[in-house]
């Protein structure tokens, strides 16, 4: 008889929004055992499996804190009530949860305070949706109002009221009076904000194809209680230039603006509870982070993505298909040798997004850094030093080039019909701190392929990614200042004598890094983000054993203007002692999003 083995989830806490998709084992008339899904249309041994979703429907709905999503919530903001601010931002777990996240707290009623008053009505607030202004002071003074969960919600002018909870955290009997609701007749089931607070439960029986009935016991498993997903502040698009920052997506297609967005959004393979345990597995789950990334890139409404850790299946398979209903047209590229798991799905790359309605593509340029080093063996590396040399070169790394055509112009009347291009370099540069020559001679490469294509074409350019170098360091320093000082520190590891003279370590392209801007004209809240002595931000990399920058926009400055640039994270921003992966953010980098203007010739 067939008969169902295990069904697992890959978290027992159902998110709102993400995707529930089962594991079913299923035993054969055989013995054999098969996770392969066995529908009508395709039954086996004479059997389907029928699915059925349902959501425990109490006298009592409980309500999760908007802080800690895993707790019961037993106080609410009534401040946020009166704001109409979404109310699932409104519980928190205690009084400690409440007072620990009040300067945060109160941003979401200054903005809501801001929309009301400027437009007339509440500002919808979306998960990484961001405005064209600052975020608003935050005072040190608490003048929140809370009452109890389970209160009517009056307002109580200047005290708190707080309470314990009236009721277990946890349903311990599924019985008494409890009724369940069927919310989905499929294998896979995506939570709705109805389901916050409930505990669900899928039921998975094997159907006998002739008689339609049942063969042998339903199987059940029963979940924890549903959670609202958890979304951080919104950051904020700041104007480091003139007005021309403030401008929406309509003005900015006659305007020549555009915007890029670099992000390294921590492939799966990588995020192992082993490197991240910090972070709660439910958080770390791909079925949860692949969407939670999705909502907060496309609420950043940029007309390029540079996107670095992309997983093959995952490019094919999510990013791609899920962009492309935003709008957005896909290139990849993968890294050239499989990861150490040998999965060929578990290859990451470097995928580049444009808006089809900004842009088109003209062509496209793949670097491979192996390639490039077995080149350069070949030349100049003695026999004997071979095999050492292609052991500490060959290390997958690969950059994609993107020329794009843009489908705005910002030439004058006397050249009306003239072509504006665009060249996007996105890269991920090697990992290893002991191989900081490897880091430099890859961007040395990345940067003379990017020269040829300057001197084949009048083209703006913004090279952008995961470089693995602080500020300071020799790639670096290449970028910034298009050479390295020969007395530079780790000019001295240089096994293979690659790096040698160090008068070679140059560059034509006039590169500036877009966020240098904050140090020049951002307001002091964000200036403060900086690193004064680097003119970079303070860190885009933050994780238990490493906080620091390592990704950076840099545009070609006598082509490009910055006109804004995405407000930087904080330590503050941040949970309390919590580092990157979280459940706010789902990669250990942040996003860096510039706005720029293409400057005219006769400008230059």
């Amino acid at each position: 008889m067939v008969s169902v083995l295990r069904v697992h989830l890959p978290s027992e806490i159902p998110i709102v929004g993400c995707e529930l998709t089962p594991y079913v084992l299923l035993k054969r008339l055989d013995g054999s055992a098969s996770p392969e899904d066995v529908t009508e249309a395709s039954p086996v041994d004479g059997c389907f499996l029928r699915y059925r979703w349902y959501r425990i429907q109490s006298d009592k709905k409980v309500q999760v804190c908007s802080i800690h999503p895993t707790e019961q919530a037993t106080l609410q903001c009534l401040g946020c009530i009166k704001a109409k601010i979404p109310i699932s931002k409104s519980y928190h777990c205690s009084p400690k949860c409440f007072s620990d996240a009040w300067q945060h707290h109160r941003v979401l009623h200054d903005r809501a305070s801001s929309a009301v008053n400027e437009n007339g009505t509440e500002e919808e607030e979306l998960f990484g949706r961001f405005g064209s202004s600052g975020s608003g002071g935050l005072n040190s003074g608490q003048s929140g109002s809370i009452s109890n969960v389970g209160q009517s919600p009056s307002m109580i002018n200047g005290t708190t009221t707080i309470t314990t909870p009236s009721y277990p955290a946890i349903v311990t009997e599924r019985n008494g009076g409890e009724t369940w609701f069927e919310v989905a007749r499929t294998k896979t089931y995506t939570p709705t904000a109805d389901d916050i607070g409930h505990v669900l439960k899928f039921e998975c029986v094997p159907i006998n194809v002739e008689t339609r009935l049942p063969v042998g016991n339903s199987f059940p498993y029963f979940t924890s209680r549903a959670i609202p997903a958890p979304s951080p502040i919104p950051r904020c698009l700041i104007p480091v230039g003139d007005v021309m920052a403030h401008l929406d997506s309509e003005s900015r297609i006659s305007s020549g603006t555009f915007t890029l967005l670099s992000y390294n959004i921590l492939s799966d393979v990588y995020a192992t509870n082993d490197l991240y345990s910090y972070c709660p597995s439910w958080a770390l789950s791909w079925p949860y982070r692949r969407q939670n990334l999705l909502r907060e890139i496309v609420g950043y409404h940029a007309d390029i993505l540079c996107l670095q850790e992309v997983q093959s299946d995952h490019f094919e398979e999510f990013f791609a298909p899920e962009l492309d209903k935003h709008g957005y047209q896909a290139l990849y590229k993968k890294k050239t040798t499989e990861v150490y798991n040998g999965s060929p799905y578990a290859i990451d790359g470097c995928a580049t997004f444009f808006r089809r309605d900004r842009f088109s593509h003209v062509k496209k340029y793949e670097v491979e850094f192996n390639k490039a080093a077995q080149s350069l063996t070949e030349a100049v590396i003695p026999t004997a030093q071979k095999k050492n040399a292609l052991n500490r070169l060959l290390k997958d790394n690969i950059a994609l080039i993107v020329v794009l055509e843009a489908k705005f112009s910002n030439h004058g009347a006397d050249t009306p019909g003239k072509r504006q291009l665009l060249c996007v370099a996105n890269t991920h540069i090697n990992v290893h701190h002991d191989l900081k020559d490897v880091k430099l001679w890859q961007v040395h490469t990345l940067l003379k392929g990017l020269e040829k294509i300057a001197v084949s074409a009048d083209i703006p350019m913004l090279v952008c990614g995961d470089f693995n170098s602080v500020p300071g360091s020799s790639p670096h320093a290449l970028l910034a200042m298009g050479k390295v000082d020969p007395m530079h520190p780790e000019l001295a590891v240089d096994p293979l004598g690659i790096l040698r003279p160090a008068s070679k370590l140059t560059h034509q392209l006039p590169l500036v890094s877009a966020y240098s801007s904050f140090v020049r004209t951002a307001p002091d809240q964000h200036r403060r983000k900086m690193d004064p002595t680097t003119n970079e931000p303070l860190f885009t990399n933050c994780t238990r054993d490493f906080i620091g920058t390592l990704d950076y926009i840099f545009y070609t400055a006598d082509s490009l203007m910055v006109d804004s640039l995405l407000e930087l994270l904080d330590e503050d921003s941040l949970r309390k002692d919590t580092a990157l992966p979280s459940p706010e953010w789902s990669s250990d980098h942040i996003a860096l999003l510039a706005g720029f203007r293409c400057v005219p010739r006769a400008r230059r």
